[in-house]
């Protein structure tokens, strides 16, 4: 049986913004590392599938994620307790724009959504036992007209890489954003909202045993 929230979760991600905004309300938390090594295959398929719609397809990877830490957690005889684990991806007009494979996809990127709004889906899964719950946060984001030298200069820093839509909105990116509707936690990885209420959902259902 899963040990009770107040000893902690598992968190199964690198992102240190997830660690954050996790410690941000409170939570106590163990990280559950994947792949030793960058070079290492990954643990859970990323690939969008054929006519995947953005929040359909965040939600699947955040489960595969958090299956895959529930038996990260049991094969290395871990305590139990509930594993978290999150992702996110940006969309323009419904296509999926994941983390760019390279500086040059990463331009593409920050031109692509230059003037326009878009949307940023992430969800968050919780699974204790065999039972795994999820949501998803939507939020809409509108970027300014960037000019190329403002898209080079922030290619520049580093901040794209590894970031979906090629940008970190707690960073330099910032200054890009004219306007925000929905969860400015979820944009950065983790809507804390989301989380919070499944947390409170299985400190609930422990309770009613």
């Amino acid at each position: 049986m899963i040990g009770p929230l107040d000893r902690g979760i598992y968190l199964a991600s690198r992102s240190p913004r997830r660690r954050e905004l996790l410690a941000q309300i409170g939570v106590r938390y163990h990280l559950l590392l994947f792949r030793s090594r960058p070079d290492s295959p990954p643990d859970v398929d990323e690939s969008v599938l054929a006519n995947e719609q953005p929040d359909t397809y965040v939600e699947r990877v955040a489960r595969a994620k958090v299956q895959a830490g529930w038996r990260l957690l049991r094969l290395r005889n871990l305590p139990f307790a509930p594993v978290l684990a999150a992702d996110t991806t940006v969309a323009l007009d419904g296509q999926i724009l994941g983390k760019p494979a390279d500086r040059k996809e990463a331009a593409e990127m920050l031109a692509a959504l230059s003037g326009r709004r878009h949307d940023v889906f992430t969800a968050v899964a919780l699974m204790r036992d065999e039972r795994i719950d999820s949501a998803v946060s939507r939020s809409e984001v509108q970027f300014k007209q960037l000019s190329p030298e403002e898209i080079a200069q922030y290619i520049a820093t580093g901040e794209c890489d590894d970031k979906a839509g090629a940008y970190a909105i707690q960073g330099r990116a910032a200054r890009f954003i004219m306007e925000l509707r929905g969860s400015y936690s979820g944009v950065m990885g983790l809507p804390l909202f989301e989380t919070s209420q499944l947390l409170d959902k299985l400190r609930d259902r422990r309770n009613s045993y």
